[in-house]
């Protein structure tokens, strides 16, 4: 594996891969790596002949009251586990590399960035699109890999990518969990063992969600009082949202008669979480 920290050298490597024919995939993330992280990487291997991921934590998608000098670092076991999938090229720019002095242009996608995720964490998803492009007009990607708890993200850089005819094509994979059902998240490492137990109240909630639209109910509001009804039997939880939105707009629906979006975020003592789950609405 090569570690690369500057953006001059990785364009160099992603042309000399592209004059070589070879497809190259990109994950991109924020480190301090767990399964759900590798179930991308182990994908883009195989669907790509170079395996390049970035690591980097983006002050750009962190709020001024957000946990961007908390949130969790371990280059080193980051680097151990690519180094173990066999992956082609590690991309750890610092924030100077990135944003240097006097960097201004940012980039948005209108009308999806402020609802659900982005209603309680205004700017996030300026942040999240301007660094996507950047890393996209670096490694020059054929495919890139994101995951399915990102719902949100996934659903705004696909609509980043066919706005601004991007040749890229962005995959979507399914959510990673623990044994409980608990979605593997980076922030997962603050909770303490009482919270973690806790956090289960979000699968909880969406299970309650399946099962109910699968006994025929297919109204949202009757679906969201009963997850919001559960969620608010664990002390510990504070709910930030419960949402039914359809897939494209992420407009909020009232009768299911599309597939659609179920998505929580709930904050377990002082962490926040997310969610979801698709309920697929069969057409006879």
């Amino acid at each position: 594996m090569i570690i690369v920290n500057k953006i001059a050298e990785m364009k160099a490597a992603a042309k000399e891969a592209k004059m070589r024919n070879r497809t190259i995939g990109l994950v991109p993330t924020m480190g301090f790596l767990h399964e759900g992280h590798l179930s991308l990487v182990r994908e883009c291997r195989k669907s790509a002949a170079v395996t390049a991921v970035s690591i980097f934590v983006n002050p750009l998608q962190f709020g001024p009251k957000e946990d961007f000098k908390q949130y969790p670092r371990d280059p080193g076991k980051d680097a151990r586990l690519l180094e173990r999938e066999a992956v082609d090229y590690l991309f750890t720019p610092d924030e100077r590399e990135m944003y240097p002095e006097g960097y201004r242009t940012t980039v948005e996608v209108a009308g999806l960035q402020d609802k659900l995720c982005g209603s309680s964490r205004p700017g996030h998803f300026k942040g999240v699109t301007t660094v996507v492009l950047k890393l996209f007009n670096i490694v020059r990607p054929d495919l890139a890999f994101f995951g399915q708890k990102d719902a949100q993200q996934a659903i705004i850089l696909q609509k980043m990518v066919e706005d601004l005819n991007l040749d890229v094509a962005i995959r979507v994979l399914p959510i990673v969990r623990d044994r409980n059902g608990l979605a593997l998240s980076s922030r997962n490492t603050y909770l303490d063992r009482k919270e973690r137990q806790a956090a289960l109240v979000l699968i909880k909630s969406l299970t309650e969600a399946r099962l109910t639209f699968e006994k025929g109910e297919r109204k949202s509001a009757t679906i969201i009082r009963r997850m919001k009804d559960l969620i608010m039997q664990e002390p510990l939880a504070r709910i930030d949202y419960i949402e039914i939105i359809d897939l494209d707009e992420l407009s909020r629906i009232d009768l299911i008669d599309r597939d659609v979006l179920v998505a929580v975020a709930v904050y377990i003592g002082k962490t926040r979480l997310i969610d979801n789950i698709i309920l697929e609405a069969k057409v006879n």
